[in-house]
């Protein structure tokens, strides 16, 4: 049985990347809706993405993070298509 060198709860290269890319999308999104004019929305809005990130984070299956990351990403460019339409 091989036993890994590093300790437990430590990510593998490929958590790690992943987790890089939820966090870079996290900050992304929360930039897009600082942006936004009215404060009403704007606290929606973060709200939403926060109960959304905290709902999603246990998620370790590495198609579904790519998928999440992917929705994720399509939801910020119509959020940045939104903002230049309002400007």
């Amino acid at each position: 049985m091989a036993t890994s060198r590093f300790p437990a709860g430590v990510l593998s290269f490929k958590q790690f990347m992943h987790r890089q890319k939820v966090l870079s999308l996290y900050r992304q999104i929360l930039k897009a809706i600082y942006q936004i004019p009215n404060e009403g929305d704007k606290q929606y809005l973060k709200n939403w993405a926060r109960q959304e990130f905290k709902q999603n984070k246990n998620a370790t299956n590495d198609d579904t993070v790519r998928m999440m990351l992917t929705h994720g990403n399509m939801q910020l460019k119509e959020l940045e298509k939104m903002l230049r339409l309002t400007k």
